[in-house]
């Protein structure tokens, strides 16, 4: 089958699944796949490396499982350092990252964000090959529909070859961006069952993940102890102050806001849940860090 048929379709499914469900794609989708030719053909496998039955040598995507035993990061120029498959950089699925690299051959890049669920980036390219150091170097390209070459590349083609890269580094940061914020939504929403910190709420369309200490100063990382899953109106409330929490998981209301007189969402949205206790995730090491809470707490009683 040709490679370039397999990829194109692969691209077309992922966006479309994309459209219809969103960011974040469950495992049991990607492993049933799409059909081609009455071939099924699955996305990705038991292996970080996947290359399906249908393709020759190089693989159509590449893994990074949640808390999975590979070391894949992003390195200090804000590229994708991908691992080999085990030590031997001359394992097949090795030398089919190094021919994807070689040939300039699109992959698609899954990054799990909790078990069982990944956020897609395609198409993907392996830039550098570093067998020293068991990895190779990894960037995400403006997404665009890949035919099967008809006398030259499908790929965009810029005149200078600095503007393709400049191109790849911008869009390899917004996806670095992507990955980060849909991750600690994800695993926020998770620890908190998927409701409401403050008021229980459930409806997960209208929930997001909160930062104790905003990602913008220091302590501020995107991590489960440093979040709070949070209704809409209530995640606007905290990020405002007219909500604070102490390191003891007491909630408290500005006192103007408590003063205030105004309809029912005030009284019952707000107003009703001064000295009420943070709803917490049942394990400790989800659970909000209380240093954390007096860093932010601090700035709610400065905001008061």
């Amino acid at each position: 089958m040709d490679d370039a048929r397999v990829r194109s379709e692969a691209f077309r499914w992922v966006a479309e699944q994309v459209a219809r469900y969103g960011d974040v794609l469950p495992r049991a989708l990607l492993l049933q796949g799409f059909v081609l030719d009455g071939q099924r053909i699955p996305l990705l496998g038991p292996q970080g490396i996947f290359k399906p039955r249908v393709l020759r040598e190089i693989p159509l995507s590449i893994t990074t499982a949640p808390g999975g035993p590979c070391d894949d990061a992003f390195d200090r120029d804000g590229l994708l350092r991908y691992r080999y498959r085990g030590t031997d950089p001359d394992h097949p699925d090795n030398r089919g990252l190094r021919l994807a690299g070689q040939r300039a051959v699109p992959l698609i890049y899954f990054h799990g964000v909790v078990p069982g669920e990944y956020l897609a980036a395609w198409p993907v390219y392996v830039v550098d090959d570093r067998p020293s150091e068991l990895a190779v170097t990894v960037v995400v390209d403006i997404p665009y529909e890949l035919e099967p070459p008809r006398g030259g590349s499908a790929a965009p083609e810029d005149s200078f070859g600095e503007v393709r890269e400049m191109r790849r580094r911008y869009t390899t940061a917004q996806v670095r961006v992507r990955l980060h914020q849909r991750a600690f939504r994800e695993r926020v929403l998770e620890a908190y069952q998927r409701q409401c910190a403050f008021c229980r709420f459930r409806r997960e369309e209208l929930l997001d993940a909160a930062h104790i200490v905003p990602d913008s100063q220091p302590g501020g990382e995107p991590t489960v102890r440093n979040g709070l899953a949070l209704c809409a109106l209530h995640h606007s409330a905290f990020d405002r102050y007219f909500l604070g929490v102490t390191p003891d998981y007491e909630i408290q209301v500005r006192p103007d806001i408590l003063e205030e007189e105004d309809g029912p969402t005030l009284i019952y949205g707000l107003q009703a849940l001064h000295g009420r206790r943070l709803w917490v995730p049942r394990s400790p090491r989800n659970r909000p860090d209380r240093d954390l809470l007096a860093v932010r707490y601090e700035d709610f009683r400065a905001a008061i």
